[in-house]
């Protein structure tokens, strides 16, 4: 358990230079396909009023061949700094997609080096590119030359065991005009199994000059606090700790300040906030966002006794109501045992029991 930010930390204070671009919070929220969209991120900022935080990765040939900008690039002018996060294999599409971005208000532009998934580097993007270091150089380049506003990468430490190729990459980013760099310490055959080598980050640090962000295994503050000590990193980015969990970001960044813990939300209190981003996705994106909004509300089911049960009606919902429905009775529920004082919590069946009988 930590008790007090170190020694070592106490930069951690101070705001960050990100080439032009000046943070109060060294604590970052990671861009998430299918998460961090603009409702997510209203949630996030409320706890965190001064972090950056990212959209979800937009792909630059897409962006090139639609004519209106899509809800994915659409960014509030209020919830600055913001940096929209863009990934392609072509330098040319990807210099046009961010102007566009600094055109929409972005802070920064980050290009996504990073991404495991195949259908993103069977296409040249993504981590991909760990294994084309002069194409993810001229990209660099090629967008620095675009905008006025900084370039950043955010990268893995290597395609795999084998081919663990981050510090050279890292060096060609920074020399391309890269102003930031953060490194997620896995490889990309890693996917997001396994623990993250930080240590890597660590070296990433040592042959930089620009900021180097630590990403990778940040569930708590404790985790990110552990995490800057070991790599010295200039900052630390959530990413899945975040998921059912807008509240994260905003309790690293609290404490590296103070020193101080925030008191955890309460089952009830994450649950209300479910109902807000439930209400929210249904007002921004109609019944999309309540197809969107099933995975949200089964995370932020968690760490009560009941919530098995709880997830396995929310994922079916078809309504905001549908979902108040099941948020609300939980909601009661644990109140109900609460205000008893019952020294025994509910048990999954009897919360399953009577899941049931209110559908």
């Amino acid at each position: 358990m930590v008790a007090n930010p170190s020694k070592l930390l106490a930069h951690l204070t101070e705001p960050l230079t990100i080439g032009n671009v000046t943070v109060k919070s060294r604590v970052f929220q990671s861009p998430l396909s299918g998460v961090t969209d603009l409702v997510f991120r209203r949630l996030v900022r409320r706890y965190a009023p001064h972090s950056m935080l990212y959209t979800e990765m937009i792909s630059a040939t897409d962006l090139h061949h639609m004519k209106a900008l899509p809800k994915l690039m659409e960014i509030d002018r209020h919830e600055t700094p913001i940096s929209i996060q863009l990934f392609d294999c072509r330098p040319d599409f990807l210099a046009e997609a961010a102007q566009k971005a600094a055109i929409e208000g972005a802070d920064t532009v980050d290009i996504n080096m990073g991404c495991p998934v195949n259908k993103i580097t069977k296409k040249g993007g993504g981590s991909s590119l760990l294994r084309q270091p002069e194409l993810a150089a001229q990209i660099v380049r090629s967008v620095v030359d675009a905008v006025d506003i900084p370039v950043t990468v955010k990268t893995r430490i290597g395609w795999d065991d084998a081919e663990i190729t981050i510090l050279d990459f890292a060096k060609r980013m920074e020399d391309a005009g890269a102003k930031m760099i953060t490194v997620h310490a896995r490889t990309r055959s890693q996917g997001y199994t396994g623990n993250a080598k930080w240590e890597w980050i660590r070296k990433v640090k040592e042959v930089l000059t620009i900021p180097v962000i630590a990403n990778g295994d940040i569930f708590s503050v404790e985790a990110a606090v552990a995490c800057l000590e070991e790599t010295g990193a200039d900052g630390v980015m959530c990413s899945r700790g975040t998921l059912g969990y807008p509240f994260l970001v905003g309790q690293v960044d609290h404490f590296l300040q103070t020193g101080e813990y925030l008191p955890k939300p309460s089952p009830i209190e994450c649950l209300q906030v479910a109902k807000e981003h439930l209400q929210g996705l249904w007002d921004y994106k109609g019944i999309r966002g309540i197809r969107q909004s099933r995975k949200h509300m089964t995370w932020y089911a968690k760490g009560f006794m009941g919530a098995a049960a709880l997830r396995d009606r929310l994922c079916r919902i078809e309504s905001v109501q549908d979902g108040f429905d099941c948020l609300d009775f939980a909601i009661a529920q644990i109140a109900e045992y609460q205000s008893q004082n019952c020294m025994q919590p509910i048990s999954p069946e009897d919360m399953a029991e009577m899941i049931a009988m209110q559908q």
